[in-house]
């Protein structure tokens, strides 16, 4: 039986699946919306949450969580500068996903997950 077991795999090895995610959080909190598949987007929603709780509690031992999570040291920079006064009245849910339909080559479910009050400019 499958009781609390809640990791959604990907079909990776558990390495591989830890990269994708750790590429995909320093991802969305770079461009703060990303286009990927379903799956991706609700398994990357909880580690963004985490993270930014760590950048919002500011101290030492969570800035070095976040550093060593995050494969992007700007990003992580970022993120440990704007997320205190950027979600300060919320405590979590700070994504959401959009649902867009299936992908023409393979028909995966494509969805976008973007940061609730993200600041996103349009690309022409």
């Amino acid at each position: 039986m499958r009781h609390r077991r809640k990791t959604i795999k990907l079909g990776r090895t558990q390495s591989h699946r830890n990269m994708l995610i750790r590429n995909l959080v320093t991802a969305l909190l770079k461009h703060e919306r990303i286009e990927t598949t379903e799956q991706k987007a609700k398994a990357i929603r909880g580690w963004v949450d985490k993270i930014i709780n760590f950048a919002k509690k500011g101290d030492l031992s969570s800035k070095r969580r976040v550093f060593h999570f995050l494969t992007e040291k700007e990003v992580a920079y970022k993120i440990i500068k704007e997320a205190p006064t950027r979600y300060k009245d919320r405590n979590s849910g700070y994504t959401r996903i959009i649902k867009l339909g299936a992908r023409r080559g393979d028909n995966a479910q494509m969805a976008i997950i973007e940061l609730v009050d993200a600041k996103v400019q349009e690309e022409a």
